[in-house]
């Protein structure tokens, strides 16, 4: 399927802002987990960080007046938040232990990648030859990602989590997408984060120590997390992701990796090795190759 620059050309100036308001605070989620890892263990930041997302989204809710969902969609919304808070959540906090958040955020960059694939397959909607090899030119990218966060020319098995977060989310927007013709964005995002946070209640088991524990400053990064690149830009994105096509609206996700390095330099003072870098302009790369002449 080749994009149609028309409808890029149509994107109105609040669906716009939403977006941008998405790819910084997403762009900055990477650092504010690097910091909350300083003091909490990965599924207790992301049970942390979805609870006040959860609290955040009852308060606006009840102002938006946000409806009760059909009980026929309950399963596949609960699939959705399972998909895109449980599993990529979990994954990425896990994965970030030892990944640097400029890295992380390069291999999330790759995410365009899986909705390609998934469209394919699921949706039945063709590749060209280039589409190919543009995902051939992103896995080597992330590949190249991968060693550079072991230590030059070893391997670090945590980016794999990050790759498969990657996925989740990917295969999340592709089953929201249909939902939102008959959702308004706010209840969608309201239910798939709601729905979310209750998987990750297995997390408990040793949740309030680590708050009684952990810094002020670890604790207020993940404070934000929930508020901001959780809350408000999950139904920032989910608005514009009513009002474009799944494929076009992920490929601009390719703007955030370079967004998070400079965040990460500037909150931590981190910045990935140079085959991390190296391999994340070559994933992005792939990802442009496939959106621009692979559909």
């Amino acid at each position: 399927m080749q994009i149609d620059s028309s409808k890029i050309k149509q994107i109105d100036k609040k669906t716009a802002l939403a977006l941008l308001i998405t790819l910084i605070f997403w762009a900055s989620a990477f650092a504010g987990i690097r910091a909350g890892l300083k003091s909490y263990e990965p599924g207790h930041l992301a049970l942390l960080r979805f609870l006040v997302a959860s609290a955040f989204l009852i308060i606006y809710g009840a102002y938006r007046k946000v409806r009760l969902p059909e009980k026929k969609d309950l399963p596949m919304i609960l699939l959705i938040g399972f998909l895109s808070v449980t599993v990529y959540h979990s994954l990425l906090s896990y994965g970030e232990v030892t990944v640097t958040a400029g890295a992380a955020s390069l291999i999330i960059g790759s995410g365009p990648i899986f909705t390609a694939l998934l469209a394919s397959f699921i949706l039945k909607e063709k590749l060209k030859s280039w589409g190919w090899i543009g995902i051939f030119i992103s896995f080597f990218g992330v590949a190249l990602i991968s060693l550079g966060e072991g230590g030059g020319i070893s391997f670090d098995p945590r980016a794999i989590l990050i790759l498969i977060a990657a996925f989740s989310t990917s295969l999340s927007f592709v089953l929201q997408k249909p939902y939102l013709k008959k959702y308004k964005y706010v209840d969608l995002t309201a239910y798939t984060i709601w729905g979310g946070t209750l998987f990750l209640l297995i997390f408990t088991p040793g949740f309030i120590n680590d708050i009684r524990t952990a810094s002020i400053d670890s604790t207020l990064s993940i404070i934000y997390l929930g508020i901001f690149p959780a809350g408000i830009a999950y139904l920032t994105w989910t608005y514009a992701l009513a009002k474009m096509p799944v494929s076009i609206l992920t490929s601009f996700l390719a703007v955030s990796p370079f967004l998070s390095i400079i965040i990460a330099w500037a909150w931590l003072g981190e910045i990935p090795g140079s085959i991390s870098i190296i391999g994340g302009v070559i994933a992005i790369l792939g990802v442009m190759l496939v959106n621009m002449k692979g559909r």
